[in-house]
């Protein structure tokens, strides 16, 4: 994992299950199990939330079941190239309302709190999780009914790694851990944060 530690510039002692997680696209199109997706899920159910609203919701389609064209129609081509491959596609909403009637308007950042945790267990698993925006937003509110009191997030694809020479050529170059914006680039003590901020809008 020494290309992410360098990709990344990782320069302080953090866990290595957050310093080596990344985004592959090369799947081997290898199925996955009820019981090894429910540890993924479980430590999504564990992020913490606003007032415990827990505001999550996840969608989701084994390969090769009726259930995963439902969420694979709704990818731009770009990504059903290489999702064809995956194991596991995931529709990631938010509830807007809790059960107590309460609009927090925290659920989009609760959301990604579980997603977060949900990417560290998967890839702790060997069978790493890619976050996607590139899908019809408006057609997967349409095909799940999914009321205002839903917000679509993202969607997503888990799979067990393949070897990169099944992606396209223009895919291959991108099949590594990117880059990161340094410390200093996204925070800064309160004292200066006023001239940071108006640089940085």
């Amino acid at each position: 994992m020494k290309e992410i530690y360098t990709a990344r510039n990782i320069q302080y002692d953090i866990s290595p299950l957050i310093a080596e997680r990344w985004s592959p696209r090369a799947f081997t199109g290898e199925k996955i199990k009820q019981e090894a997706l429910l540890p993924i899920l479980e430590a999504a159910r564990l992020a913490p939330s606003n007032g415990n609203s827990q505001p999550w919701r996840f969608i989701y389609a084994h390969r090769e079941t009726d259930e995963w064209d439902l969420l694979f129609e709704l990818l731009v081509p770009s990504n059903q190239e290489w999702v064809k491959n995956a194991s596991v596609l995931f529709l990631i909403l938010s509830r807007r309302i809790d059960d107590q009637g309460r609009d927090t308007g925290n659920q989009s950042f609760d959301t990604g709190a579980a997603w977060g945790f949900m990417t560290l267990e998967a890839s702790r698993r060997n069978t790493p999780l890619h976050g996607m925006a590139g899908f019809d937003y408006e057609r997967a509110k349409a095909k799940f009914q999914l009321g205002d009191n839903y917000k679509v997030e993202a969607m997503a694809a888990l799979g067990v790694c393949g070897n990169i020479e099944n992606l396209s050529e223009k895919l291959r170059a991108r099949e590594k851990p990117n880059s990161r914006k340094s410390i200093d680039e996204i925070s800064i003590e309160a004292k200066q944060a006023s001239q940071w901020l108006a640089c940085d809008s």
